[in-house]
């Protein structure tokens, strides 16, 4: 598990990841980096638990705080953990039985978003729609099989030595970018909705908006290593962009209601999700569907398309 600034949900991440119905040994390594809240008060005192162990990230970055953990973690299988997610009691018993009837390098399930604000309900909402996500099984759910990443992920030990681990000069995407690494290492990535974890989301618009403006930038980033791993679903929200612009020079032309195509075919798609799921979640947070998804396409458009990686 990487840490950083994780105060508020570290303690349920971590209790939830040890009150598990596995019947072997399970311990929980936590990579920790430079946080300027109270997590290290936290640690201290999850570390009365002989099974819970730290060891020092001193970058801060995921990818690097997830090889560090793993390093120093002695199990033939590592599970990835995430400070703002909970594990069900079944999940380790459940990916391992998996992972043996597969022969999958690495097995995982769903992202299930559940909010507890206003804000975070809209989030996670807007994160298991089509339009939110696309066709990505590990937000939306699905049927088991093979997959191109998944949520997390429990993963042989020897696959991960096999590809070298997290790439830590990814800053964001680094599953998907690992993922792509084992599969085309010749092994399988595979989905199972019994592996659903419970996630809390961004609560507001600024940190959506930094999270998928890095999450456009490292897609990117990603691609210019490995290009064949495009799918479609990563250039929609590019597209949009593009769109947009293409719609504001039509304006210029001879066929200036041209211009309405797109926008008024991406409000129609706002408006149609917003009802859609509003009637099927009965959440008056589903209102808000129209400023959170475009907040995480713009974001994730104009991180693709203009962001600069640090």
């Amino acid at each position: 598990m990487p840490v950083l600034d994780a105060e508020a949900t570290l303690a349920d991440a971590v209790a939830a990841a040890l009150d598990q119905d596995y019947p072997g040994e399970v311990e929980v390594v936590i990579a920790h980096g430079p946080s300027r809240d109270g997590t290290a008060a936290v640690l201290a005192h999850l570390t009365a638990d002989p099974r819970v162990r730290v060891v020092p990230n001193p970058p801060g970055g995921t990818a690097a705080g997830l090889n560090a953990a793993i390093a120093a973690s002695r199990g033939e299988v590592a599970a990835r953990c995430d400070a703002q997610s909970r594990f069900p009691r079944h999940y380790l018993r459940r990916a391992v039985e998996i992972l043996a009837e597969t022969g999958a390098d690495n097995v995982g399930g769903t992202q299930a978003a559940v909010g507890t604000t206003f804000w975070s309900r809209a989030v996670a909402v807007a994160q298991t729609t089509f339009l939110g996500v696309g066709d990505a099984r590990y937000r939306t759910g699905g049927t088991a099989g093979a997959v191109d990443t998944v949520y997390l992920g429990v993963f042989r030990r020897a696959a991960l030595d096999r590809v070298g681990g997290f790439d830590e000069s990814q800053v964001r995407n680094q599953d998907y970018e690992l993922n792509w690494r084992l599969r085309e290492s010749g092994g399988t990535v595979y989905f199972h909705p019994d592996l659903a974890v419970a996630y809390t989301p961004r609560s507001g618009l600024r940190p959506l908006w930094r999270q998928y403006f890095e999450y456009g930038t490292w897609k990117r980033v990603m691609l210019r290593k490995h290009p064949r791993s495009l799918r479609w679903r990563q250039l929609a929200a590019p597209g949009l962009i593009a769109g947009l612009l293409w719609s504001l020079v039509m304006l210029l032309t001879p066929w200036p209601w041209a211009a309405a195509i797109v926008p008024g075919a991406y409000l129609t798609a706002l408006l149609g999700t917003t009802s859609v799921e509003g009637i099927r979640r009965r959440d008056p947070a589903a209102l808000a569907l129209p400023v959170v998804l475009s907040t995480m396409h713009f974001a994730w458009g104009l991180g693709f398309l203009a962001g600069r990686s640090r």
